[in-house]
């Protein structure tokens, strides 16, 4: 089975060719992505009428790229998929749309893909794992975690009820004057700063449940701030360092009342994976392998490439849904909004709602 994936639901605009064999992991034929770092930088975060117009720009060529890549015509795919949300709904318009048409003219079964299931499902891309596993989903619009029981199949566990930690991080990179994106800088700095220099919240830790927050713990960081202005650059690395620290106790908390939590319901999972761009952070890494560990299961977290995103994932997500001939109408709608939740009640109904 060979699918083309198109990604524009926030800054990256890709396109991706994959295969899915009967069983075990899939092909990536070629996978593009373009940045638009640089187009957003200036303003310390994604605008997203750029965003929009810069993938109106680019994906017709990005298309081409990745279908010239992997040596296929459209004639040769068997279904055309694209994120038809969550995201910033004017570069879904345009990635949907695009998918639409491309589906239309070739005559090929169009798959809508949710943003946060290609994310699910990238594991078994690379590394043909088994169901049921809990997901780790941490990016800079999502902070998520999923029990995964199967295509279309997703109970939430846990997620944040304020800032998504991805969102935190750029936000502290923000208040410190570092660059965008705010992850890998804060990290940059965390390295040669002291973590134990400020006392910052571990907020939600020791609750049962397995939700985030993290709107208090940003706050706490620039009180702390502003009592030491003008900072300099051993302040900013020690309030880097102080900031992951305590995402990392937070996140390793969380994790394991959300293990513990799947485990009481359905049993041991298969692993315990990552997903997000955050997942690339590795004081994070180190945290999801103490969890996993307690929990006596192991850590799957796919290539930094497949964690940001990409059009590979949404490409393997639309293969995993059109084998089991789950497709969609031309006149499917883009959605700025939609929950994983939404997409187990809409398969399952009677099997879900004893989680609601």
């Amino acid at each position: 089975m060979v699918v083309l994936g198109i990604e524009t639901t926030c800054d990256e605009t890709a396109a991706a060719v994959i295969e899915r064999p009967p069983a075990g992991r899939g092909v990536i034929l070629s996978n593009i992505v373009l940045s638009q770092t640089v187009e957003h930088a200036a303003f310390g975060g994604v605008v997203p009428e750029i965003a929009a117009r810069a993938h109106v720009e680019a994906l017709d060529h990005i298309v081409a790229r990745a279908m010239s890549e992997a040596r296929k015509r459209f004639d040769d795919l068997d279904g055309v998929a694209a994120a038809a949300g969550p995201g910033l709904i004017g570069g879904v318009i345009v990635g949907l749309t695009t998918a639409k048409a491309i589906a239309l003219v070739n005559r090929k079964p169009l798959i809508a893909v949710n943003h946060l299931e290609a994310h699910a499902l990238t594991a078994r891309l690379t590394d043909g794992i088994a169901f049921p596993y809990c997901l780790f989903l941490a990016s800079g619009g999502h902070t998520q975690v999923v029990a995964v029981r199967g295509v279309g199949d997703y109970v939430r566990l846990g997620t944040t009820v304020d800032d998504a930690i991805g969102e935190a991080f750029d936000k502290t990179a923000k208040l410190l004057g570092l660059g965008y994106p705010g992850g890998p800088q804060v990290e940059k700095e965390a390295a040669h700063g002291d973590a134990a220099r400020f006392a910052l919240p571990r907020p939600m830790t020791g609750r049962n449940d397995a939700n985030f927050s993290l709107s208090g713990l940003k706050t706490a960081l620039r009180l702390e701030a502003e009592k030491i202005a003008p900072l300099t650059d051993q302040d900013v690395a020690d309030l880097c360092a102080s900031f992951q620290q305590a995402v990392v106790d937070v996140v390793l908390d969380r994790l394991r009342a959300g293990l513990k939590l799947f485990q009481a319901r359905f049993g041991a999972p298969t692993a315990l994976v990552a997903a997000g761009g955050v997942a690339a952070n590795q004081a994070l890494r180190k945290a999801l392998h103490h969890a996993a560990l307690e929990a006596g299961t192991i850590v799957i977290a796919p290539p930094l490439d497949l964690c940001t995103d990409n059009g590979a994932m949404i490409a393997w997500a639309g293969a995993e849904r059109l084998a089991l001939g789950l497709t969609d109408t031309l006149d499917v709608a883009p959605r700025a909004r939609w929950p994983l939740d939404e997409i187990a009640a809409a398969n399952a109904p009677a099997k879900t709602a004893a989680f609601k």
